[in-house]
C-alpha cells in the first residue's frame, strides 16, 4: 500500500535506473573526454577530427586557441565526470535525488537532464538570488 506520507529516497528500482543512466554518461564523457586528449597530444587517428580541413588550415595563433579550448572542455569534461562518480557514491549510499538545502526530493525529470544535481529548481534558485 502506498504512504500517505512524502517519498523521502527514490526507490532500489528507480536507484538502478539511475545507476545506469549515469554509468552511460560516464562512458560517453570519458570517450569524448579521450578524444580531446588525443587531439591535444597529436595522437589522432583516422576519425572526424584530423581529416576536418579546419584543423589542418588553422595558422599558428588559432592553433594555440584551439589548444586552449580544448583543454578548457577537457576540464569541463573532467569536472563533470566527477559529478557523476560522486552521484554513484550517493546512489550506493542511497541518498541520491534528495535536495541537500531542501532535503526534498529531486524531481526525475531534473535529474535525467542534470544526473549530478544535488540542488532542486527551488533550492538553486535561492541560491542564484543570493549572489
Amino acid at each position: 500500500m502506498e504512504n500517505q506520507t512524502e517519498k523521502t529516497r527514490y526507490s532500489d528500482a528507480e536507484l538502478a535506473e539511475f545507476k545506469q543512466l549515469i554509468l552511460d554518461k560516464i562512458a560517453l564523457a570519458k570517450k569524448d573526454y579521450d578524444q580531446i586528449m588525443d587531439s591535444l597530444a597529436g595522437r589522432t587517428g583516422n576519425d572526424v577530427v584530423d581529416t576536418s580541413p579546419t584543423y589542418k588550415a588553422l595558422e599558428e595563433g588559432s592553433l594555440t586557441q584551439t589548444k586552449e579550448e580544448l583543454m578548457t572542455m577537457a576540464a569541463r569534461l573532467q569536472k563533470f565526470i566527477q559529478g557523476l562518480n560522486a552521484a554513484l557514491v550517493r546512489i550506493e549510499n542511497k541518498t541520491y535525488g534528495i535536495c541537500r538545502v531542501t532535503g526534498k526530493l529531486i524531481p526525475k525529470e531534473r535529474l535525467r537532464a542534470v544526473p549530478h544535481a544535488t540542488l532542486s529548481i527551488e533550492a538553486k534558485n535561492m541560491r542564484d538570488h543570493k549572489k
